[in-house]
């Protein structure tokens, strides 16, 4: 019995050291297999149509919000110039998407000079107010429009956080708003690597 059990002990320490290294896992939501956010078509802010496959070969995340918006979308922009900056040149693989929740105020002209603020490789992008629906739709987020003092004075409600897609094209993650830089670049170097 004695040597039974011995035998065990070092079938299960071998075992062990078999396993190799352990694999990393995302610190983000991983959405890796589900079968939504398959499509996009709208326009940059040059004015060139683009879809998902515009951006395979890189990793691309893809934020909703608007250019007025008072704290989530500069902050998400903000934090996502952070990440870029955290990856250093592994960055020129990874393409941000800003899209406007917002057609009627965010015209191409508006986008050009605000999304790039952030980081000149950060890309807007707009359609009309039933393709941004459509798009919307397609991610799962949710929008609400907030009526201010004035017709002009506004507000969107959204849903805060981006997606991620791999060099492949597909949704492998969702992030959290405000998490800071490090988880995210994290994450995106796993799908980097």
């Amino acid at each position: 019995m004695k040597k039974l059990i011995a035998m065990l002990c070092m079938a299960a320490a071998l075992a062990a050291c078999d396993k190799g290294p352990a694999k990393q896992s995302f610190i983000n939501t991983d959405l890796t297999g589900l079968s939504y956010a398959e499509k996009l078509s709208l326009n940059d802010h040059t004015g060139k149509p683009v879809t998902l496959d515009t951006y395979k070969g890189k990793v691309l995340v893809v934020f909703f919000g608007y250019t007025q918006c008072p704290d989530v979308c500069p902050t998400t922009m903000a934090e996502m110039a952070g990440v870029m900056k955290e990856l250093g040149p592994r960055a020129d693989q990874v393409q941000v998407l800003f899209i406007t929740l917002d057609p009627q105020r965010d015209t191409r002209e508006l986008l050009a000079q605000y999304v790039p603020t952030f980081d000149k490789r950060f890309v807007g992008l707009y359609g009309d107010a039933a393709q941004t629906a459509a798009v919307a739709k397609e991610f799962k987020v949710i929008y609400n429009k907030v009526e201010g003092k004035t017709p002009d004075s506004y507000t969107i409600e959204h849903t805060a956080g981006s997606y991620v897609f791999d060099k492949n094209g597909k949704i492998r993650l969702f992030l959290r708003h405000g998490q800071g830089p490090g988880p995210i670049a994290h994450d995106l170097k796993l799908l980097l690597s």
